[in-house]
């Protein structure tokens, strides 16, 4: 007989106790669960910005939607990095989340607040459930506690204590976002910021390509192509060189077009193909050595191994989509053309 430990052990002892019905229930519960887990869209982006002396966590997701993380929503607030027991956020789904729900604060909360506040899950790069604000309400929630804190003090001369570190952390908060605001309102009226975004993308392009053709060095194992083969069913001759044109796509939608933004662009501009649609060079000869040809070799290493672990291309495809997701992948990445 199986001794089961820890959460196992009380969670076949609760069931033991279950109705057939309610057994049943759980296990629907659980469908719909794993259900509402694979529809949550993945960020396409991530990163960090600092506020004060906070650190924000961020988000961007396929609809455009600019998430911040929970936790960091929460610490830039000067609130505890998690809900309280019995104030998780999964309680706030039809109501006001747990930081706004004080009667002191219900004068100063608008419909377009409220309806702001719906916490938003969704699936990090990595594949881990999580759950934020949308972008806009940080700096609406801040508000809300200043107006508390203008009409408190023109009432009764002093701020209430048991918000008073609240307040501070919004008055920094909004201070640090006036100092970005500005810059991103004068950079918008002067057209600086597309100067700055090419700025940006001359410094990814000094990083990985490389000012000389470098010598012809195999930067493609045998084994990347040996998946790929493999996957689609197709015999796999080691000692030959040819390949269906086919192939030549899945190498820049598998590795090429996940290397950062605009060098590719580049590479198809400094290796542009033959009036036969050939190029003269591989495009691995135009990266760096330093930036370029480290990036390019553990991402063929990763999505190597992740091709061996499938069974099909489907699958493969499926789990490639969430590991490295890129914008423009809308469900399906690659054509049927030779499969």
């Amino acid at each position: 007989m199986t001794e089961h430990k820890g959460r196992a052990k009380g969670g076949y002892a609760t069931a033991a106790k279950m109705t057939a019905e309610e057994l049943k229930e759980r296990a629907m519960k659980g469908v719909e669960k794993r259900k509402e887990n694979a529809e949550l869209p993945v960020a396409l982006h991530e990163g960090e910005f600092p506020i004060g002396d906070s650190l924000i966590a961020c988000a961007h997701l396929p609809n455009g939607q600019r998430i911040i993380t929970q936790a960091t929503f929460l610490r830039a607030l000067g609130r505890s990095r998690s809900p309280k027991a019995g104030t998780g956020v999964l309680s706030t789904l039809d109501a006001l989340p747990f930081f706004l729900q004080a009667n002191v604060l219900q004068p100063y909360i608008s419909a377009e607040v409220a309806d702001a506040s719906r916490p938003i899950f969704y699936k990090s790069k990595k594949g881990t459930r999580n759950v934020g604000y949308d972008a806009t309400l940080l700096p609406k929630v801040a508000e809300v506690y200043l107006k508390l804190r203008d009409d408190s003090l023109a009432k009764t001369g002093e701020v209430p204590r048991q918000y008073e570190h609240i307040i501070n952390a919004a008055d920094i908060l909004m201070r640090g976002l006036a100092h970005v605001g500005i810059i991103a309102l004068v950079d918008e009226a002067t057209g600086y910021q597309d100067v700055r975004a090419r700025n940006e993308l001359n410094v990814i392009l000094q990083a990985y390509i490389a000012k000389e053709l470098l010598p012809w060095t195999k930067r493609f194992p045998d084994e990347f192509y040996k998946q790929i083969f493999r996957l689609h069913n197709w015999p796999f001759n080691p000692m030959s060189v040819k390949r269906p044109g086919y192939v030549g796509t899945l190498t820049n939608k598998l590795v090429y077009e996940r290397l950062p933004d605009g060098v590719l662009d580049e590479l198809k501009k400094r290796n542009p193909p033959n009036e036969a649609g050939n190029r003269k060079y591989r495009h691995h000869q135009l990266l760096t050595e330093n930036v370029g040809h480290p990036h390019l070799e553990k991402h063929v290493a990763s999505v190597t191994t992740l091709m061996r672990a499938c069974d099909s291309w489907q699958m493969f495809e499926t789990l490639f989509l969430k590991a490295f997701p890129i914008s423009g992948d809308q469900g399906k990445l690659f054509s049927d053309e030779g499969e």
